[in-house]
């Protein structure tokens, strides 16, 4: 059985509906996991997704921002939600694939949007950087309690881990998202609870890879200063399932676009 699952910020579900839609009919991902959606659950489209072909639909949100959704062709057989740092914001959501779903049957989805962590790599002086690294640490708390089991986590993780995650790694290295104290954090946190990084472990370094590209360049394209900060995580019982992960570039030049594109895991259970 081939299972695809895809990541996306969205950056507003609202506000980017028809690409959402758009991409759910060119490229029919089993399932399709949203961060960001900036939606309050009473507002969340639900007819519109439903009505795309996606009946099983699992989300939680807020006015404004943050925000995740788990759309479904497969049967979701739970839903959970998870708060970090005594905060109610909206940053995790998780599925099981239910009885119906075939080889899936069973398997954990979950769904992350990690904090960005402001602009100052310093939590003394950012409380939103503060913010982002108790965070990481509460997910190495939970990681290493997570049931055994086949699992994916997925998810804007807001950290670019790797050198060539990100388009110069020594000007990077005192911006948020590429920083040392959060590529340590995070891949100690992936390591200690067994995660296998499927983009990597395909395609290894010194190949970049990279699923964001800022508004702020004026030619995002030409410039090329992206940054790998959407991941998809297995469990080590899938390693051996993994046969692609596929980066939606084009994505980032559609109209009115998020600055994150769709990232898709294809596994063959």
């Amino acid at each position: 059985m081939r299972l695809t699952v895809t990541t996306w910020n969205i950056n507003s579900v609202r506000l980017r509906i028809d690409l959402v839609l758009r991409f759910l009919a060119e490229h029919k991902p089993d399932v399709l996991c949203l961060q960001e959606t900036k939606c309050p659950d009473d507002a969340f489209p639900l007819k519109a997704l439903r009505g795309s072909g996606y009946e099983h639909v699992v989300f939680a949100g807020q006015k404004g921002y943050n925000g995740v959704a788990i759309l479904s062709r497969l049967p979701l057989h739970t839903r959970d939600v998870m708060g970090f740092c005594g905060k109610p914001d909206a940053r995790h959501i998780s599925a099981v694939l239910g009885p119906e779903a075939g080889q899936a049957a069973g398997l954990v989805l979950h769904n992350f949007y990690i904090p960005a962590g402001g602009d100052v790599p310093d939590r003394e002086l950012n409380p939103k950087f503060a913010h982002k690294m108790d965070f990481l640490q509460e997910l190495r708390a939970w990681g290493g309690k997570r049931p055994s089991g086949p699992a994916i986590l997925v998810g804007d993780l807001n950290v670019a881990p790797l050198e060539h995650d990100v388009w110069s790694h020594k000007q990077l290295l005192d911006v948020v998202s590429h920083t040392p104290g959060e590529t340590e954090a995070l891949e100690t946190l992936r390591g200690e609870a067994g995660w296998i990084d499927a983009a990597r472990h395909l395609t290894p370094e010194p190949e970049k890879i990279y699923t964001w590209w800022s508004y702020r360049s004026p030619d995002w394209n030409a410039a090329n200063k992206g940054r790998r900060l959407d991941h998809a995580w297995v469990s080590p019982d899938l390693a051996g399932t993994v046969r692609s992960v596929d980066v939606l570039r084009d994505a980032r030049g559609w109209e009115r676009p998020s600055d994150h594109v769709p990232v898709t895991l294809a596994l063959d259970l």
